[in-house]
């Protein structure tokens, strides 16, 4: 079970969850197809024919090709674009293989056995045939026979066990219960004081201890379905204003979009999910599209819980290395998740016997306004990215229903009877691929530095000036963003504007949210990515997840942190920028039973790319007459 929050993610005014299947002539970037996941399939069971072997299939994507080669692609079209390949994770007779199946060729050519530490993605196969072990397991229906339950009552899900230490682990979950009559909310009624684990290469229960028998939460007040809900009711919503059916302010042309003077490409993968890539902004006076982002998703997604008992310490989800943002994406519903006006497209991915498995309307485009004028004497143009979590808090079963009761450290807020809604973190590491009017470009500080008035004719004491402080290697790059952060810059060296400042865009954080565990915890050293909130290392293409390539019970050891060891050039290099967004989340009342939107995000804004503002030339949008308005 992936952590239960959802995730809405936005690009600039565009909603993306998903892509669309690619056309017969694929771009480069594309996502497989599901013709191409049969592909990859029938070639790889074809090399390791079942009976002979125990074969599932753990991740398949496309693998990119070299950046140059899609560069070249894009400056000389209409060439043959570069064979199709796929990266292919499988788990074969309980050991991991990496595979690159080359489509064209229809064939291995790259086949290689990982006994490194850690496991690839779990697949949504495995996790409910784990959870079905408990629910035929009779220990476990004597526990739930001992605390009254009736069984036709009770649902399981899996976590994650994360590694403390162990010198040898083996592939296993977690399973945990819960107990619905009266609910559909499953995740505020947990089965307390069992311990369930499964060994899922021999798929069989590896322990079991029924500890104590638990207080369980009621179910009264957990309904959160609009339809359920009784009065008394809020205030209604007035309307928004409403797009006109049938506009569009948007082109989409296989898998690239072109709004305004943007153009950018939407991919999809099974770990990160949404992939947005090749974005350029049109620029009229040079009259030709300027590069700004090669290739940014979200990396990975760590989620720690506070609680260091014995059923609850392991509770540290790693969402894209473990679950898979893509995998456990779903269904988007229209004018709940998405406007009126926009554009549903399905998914695919791969499932554990490799064949595609179709998520409908899994991405969702649309416009969205932003809420700001465009310009009004200071406003500039600027690029967001947003994310908003929703959803069903994790909550541990206790006896108290009021806080006066609570005699010992309970770890989060008591936010309904019986119920504690246990505090824990999110943190999102962004890998953003930025290539400035090109691919050679440095990462720069620009320290805000107060400074003292040396002319005593002047009655001012004192000013700030800005110093440029140029990294030069991974080292001189990484950041923890504090009260007074530099600004954020990368830039094209190599390109000036007419008075001679180095064409650029900067990063403008949001909170600055830092972990707060011990840098020596166990999931600390597996998520030591999140140690610093900007990260900045030279491309490369097989480093692009940030806690890894396997992380389930992985150690530390291949991480965003330890790549950044070798203090490595960047400066007027290819530079990859990294950056962590964080939410401390102390649960409160108004969390329960669901939680409303907190919304965070970051900016990537222009600075001296262009020559003067660059909004002055935009021509505004029709307006509409509307009953409440006067000209």
């Amino acid at each position: 079970m992936a952590s239960t929050l959802k995730i809405t993610l936005f690009f600039s005014i565009f909603t993306i969850f998903f892509l669309s299947p690619i056309t017969s002539n694929p771009h480069p970037l594309d996502s497989l197809t599901p013709s191409e996941f049969l592909l990859v399939r029938t070639i790889v069971s074809q090399s390791y024919p079942s009976p002979n072997h125990k074969l599932t299939f753990r991740y398949v994507g496309l693998e990119e090709p070299e950046k140059p080669v899609v560069k070249s692609w894009l400056t000389t079209p209409p060439t043959k674009p570069p064979p199709r390949q796929a990266l292919v994770v499988i788990r074969l007779n309980q050991q991991t293989r990496e595979l690159i199946v080359d489509l064209s060729k229809r064939s291995i050519v790259s086949d290689e056995l990982y006994d490194g530490f850690g496991y690839p993605l779990l697949t949504r196969e495995e996790e409910e045939a784990a959870a079905d072990l408990a629910l035929k397991h009779e220990p476990f229906l004597a526990s739930i026979k001992r605390r009254g339950l009736n069984i036709s009552e009770v649902v399981c899900s899996t976590q994650t066990i994360g590694w403390y230490g162990e010198v040898k682990t083996g592939r296993e979950l977690k399973v945990i219960c819960f107990y619905l009559n009266g609910t559909v909310n499953m995740y505020l009624r947990p089965i307390e004081g069992i311990t369930i684990v499964v060994d899922i290469e021999q798929m069989k229960i590896s322990e079991y201890v029924d500890r104590a028998v638990s207080p369980l939460a009621k179910a009264e007040g957990t309904e959160y379905r609009a339809s359920k809900i009784r009065p008394p009711f809020g205030p209604r919503f007035k309307a928004a204003p409403p797009t006109p059916p049938g506009q569009l302010g948007f082109t989409l042309d296989g898998n690239v979009v072109s709004w305004a003077n943007w153009k950018f490409h939407l991919g999809f993968d099974a770990r990160v999910g949404p992939v947005i890539s090749l974005a350029s902004i049109y620029d009229v006076d040079k009259k030709k599209y300027r590069q700004v982002v090669y290739r940014s998703f979200i990396s990975e997604l760590f989620v720690p819980y506070q609680d260091p008992t014995e059923e609850w310490y392991h509770i540290s989800f790693f969402d894209c290395g473990e679950f898979g943002f893509g995998i456990y994406a779903v269904s988007l519903e229209p004018l709940n998740d998405c406007t009126s006006n926009a554009v549903f497209v399905n998914g695919y991915y791969a499932g554990q016997d490799g064949k595609p498995v179709k998520v409908p309307d899994v991405m969702c485009i649309f416009e969205r306004h932003s809420g700001d004028v465009m310009w009004r004497h200071t406003e500039a143009e600027l690029r967001d990215q947003k994310v908003a979590l929703t959803g069903v808090l994790e909550v541990k079963a206790v006896p108290y229903t009021h806080i006066d009761e609570i005699t010992e450290e309970v770890y989060g807020t008591l936010v309904a009877d019986n119920t504690i809604g246990v505090s824990h973190d999110h943190f999102l590491t962004y890998h953003l691929d930025l290539d400035i009017d090109g691919d050679t470009n440095s990462f720069i500080k620009t320290h805000l530095i107060t400074k003292q008035v040396k002319d005593k004719n002047i009655p001012r004491k004192s000013y700030w000036n800005v110093e440029h402080e140029i990294a030069k290697t991974e080292s001189d790059a990484k950041l923890q963003i504090g009260l007074n952060p530099p600004e954020l810059l990368v830039v094209n060296s190599y390109k000036r504007t007419k008075t001679g400042n180095k064409v650029g865009y900067r990063l403008v954080p949001g909170s600055a949210v830092g972990p707060l565990l011990a840098a020596d915890d166990y999931p600390q050293i597996r998520a030591a990515f999140t140690n610093y909130n900007v990260w900045v290392t030279p491309y490369n293409k097989s480093e692009k997840w940030a806690g890894g390539r396997y992380v389930d019970q992985s150690r530390g050891d291949d991480t965003l942190a330890v790549w950044t060891e070798n203090n490595r050039s960047i400066e007027n290099k290819d530079i990859v920028l990294w950056y962590t967004m964080g939410f401390h989340h102390v649960p409160c009342q108004e969390d329960f039973p669901i939680m409303p939107t907190l919304s965070g995000g970051f900016e990537i804004k222009p600075t001296n790319f262009f020559e003067y503002s660059p909004v002055l030339k935009s021509f505004p949008p029709q307006h509409t007459s509307w009953p409440n308005c006067t000209s």
